[in-house]
């Protein structure tokens, strides 16, 4: 195995986060690691709706950071909100500058939209639904061109490195089957979610938590693990992974109604705004009790589908569906990873020489449940910070020892865990499949032991039968309501959950 020594942050991940952090590492050289080309098999790219800031003059940091509070069900962080809601403006005029085409209003300012459970339109989109794929080509762009940045498109994170105190000194990449060593003064996790451990996701399938896994591995601690998002209005056309039709087609005022035309969630103008794991948990009774579950976005949207959400109806119409003239089946499916690695909004881990940023960390800004399309704002904001603050790391000499890779699953196995995930530990869970789901992790343990997508599963399936309570994105049968008190749930190799 070859090794060789970099001197600036090294980056794993090239999505919006992973990249704002290079781009704020300057003048410090940066090398940003991803296994795919850039734009592609990546979150960012994919997301519909947009940028959440407060940009109008009804608005107000202070009312943003109060809707995420609320949303995140007494589990989020007040001063990690504060600090990503009063970055919004001065982020997205970063994005802007670098190129990102926003919409905007007539005025010149950027347009902005409302989406659920947010108590102002605030919203800035690209294109109706393009958002993801535009911002992250402006900094693609950027990337590309500044002199500080190098890009490796095909390595795969495969282990980190530590010295015999536990610091991270860097990490073991995988290029074209051979295995390198790199040594760097920090190394930073952007390597997003989980959704592709669930046969029902939203997301790229090859984001399976490895990234989340390795930092357990390495004796980081993992917050909050059992809390994902299942989006309610992943379109049902046969696809994996599914279509998003974004929430702001609800925002438009499409309605959600069951195969008879009646409303989910009630006929108030708003009733299909509340927060996700609420719509969501209509969307998956109304498929279990066998009435199917639509979007009808007809009389809302209509002729104007085209040009107002063109991602989504090129999407319906490869599938053989007109959403102008059909609604669009729709079910829960797994969107985003609010658990992960702990860090702080500059990205600091547990572990020195360590830091995560974007989906794969957990800052606390997210609690139990993400206000929408806050994530992108988190990606970009906190990326920022985070490449300023590894930037500012410096070497260390001494042995520095590397792990063995661990195994991969089998296509049929991952398929396995795949389907177990979405069966059990998915929108409705419960002690008996989550107790089930443990069993089949056991078994595809024998068959691959150490997998990491194994290990980050077993971080949200032991978390989430630990949580004998329904919060936010996890909710169980067996215990519906929420304890008196929210607390966090907060991992670190080999201990099990453990309330803060």
């Amino acid at each position: 195995m070859s090794r060789i020594e970099h001197d600036g942050p090294l980056i794993i991940g090239g999505g919006l986060a992973g990249l704002s952090a290079a781009l704020e590492a300057a003048p410090r050289r940066a090398l940003v690691v991803t296994p795919a080309p850039l734009l592609q098999a990546c979150s960012s790219a994919w997301a519909q709706g947009g940028v959440a800031a407060a940009l109008s003059h009804t608005d107000a940091p202070a009312l943003h950071a109060a809707d995420t509070e609320a949303a995140g069900a007494g589990l989020v962080e007040a001063e990690a909100a504060r600090l990503l809601t009063a970055d919004g403006r001065e982020t997205v005029e970063w994005l802007a500058s670098l190129g990102a085409p926003f919409d905007r209003d007539a005025a010149g300012g950027f347009a902005v939209s409302l989406e659920a459970a947010h108590s102002r339109a605030r919203v800035a989109r690209v294109g109706g639904d393009g958002a993801g794929r535009a911002i992250l080509s402006a900094l693609v762009a950027a990337a590309r061109a500044a002199p500080h940045i190098e890009v490796w498109e095909d390595g795969r994170l495969r282990g980190l490195i530590q010295d015999p105190a536990g610091r991270v000194r860097g990490a073991v990449i995988e290029r074209g089957g051979r295995l390198v060593e790199i040594l760097a003064p920090a190394v930073v996790l952007a390597t997003g979610g989980a959704g592709g451990l669930y046969a029902e996701t939203t997301t790229p399938a090859a984001l399976l938590g490895e990234g989340m896994a390795l930092a357990w591995r390495a004796g980081a601690e993992i917050l909050d693990p059992e809390f994902v998002q299942f989006h309610p209005t992943a379109m049902d056309v046969g696809l994996d992974p599914m279509p998003l039709a974004t929430e702001a087609l609800r925002g438009e005022g499409a309605r959600l109604v069951d195969g008879e035309g009646q409303f989910l969630l009630g006929g108030a103008l708003d009733a299909d705004l509340q927060s996700r794991d609420v719509v969501a948990r209509a969307v998956h009774a109304a498929r279990a009790a066998g009435r199917g579950a639509y979007l009808d976005a007809r009389a809302a949207i209509g002729a104007d589908f085209p040009h107002e959400f063109p991602a989504v109806f090129a999407a319906c119409m490869r599938a053989g569906l007109d959403p102008r003239e059909t609604p669009i089946p729709v079910a829960a499916a797994a969107h985003y990873h609010m658990g992960g690695i702990a860090a702080g909004p500059d990205g600091r881990t547990t572990l020195e020489g360590l830091f995560a940023v974007g989906e794969c960390a957990a800052t606390g800004v997210h609690g139990a449940n993400r206000l929408a399309s806050n994530s992108l704002l988190e990606a970009a904001a906190f990326g920022r910070r985070t490449g300023r603050a590894a930037a500012r790391a410096r070497t260390h000499a001494g042995p520095a020892v590397a792990p063995p890779p661990a195994p991969d699953l089998k296509p049929a196995d991952l398929a396995r865990l795949r389907q177990v995930m979405s069966a059990e530990a998915g929108v409705v869970r419960n002690a008996a499949g989550l107790t089930h789901a443990l069993a089949v992790l056991d078994d595809l343990d024998a068959r691959a032991p150490g997998a990491l997508p194994l290990i980050a599963a077993r971080l949200i399936v032991e978390a989430a039968l630990a949580r004998r309570e329904s919060r936010g994105g996890h909710w169980r049968s067996d215990f519906p309501t929420p304890a008196a008190e929210a607390r966090h749930t907060r991992l670190r190799a080999p201990s099990l959950a453990m309330a803060e």
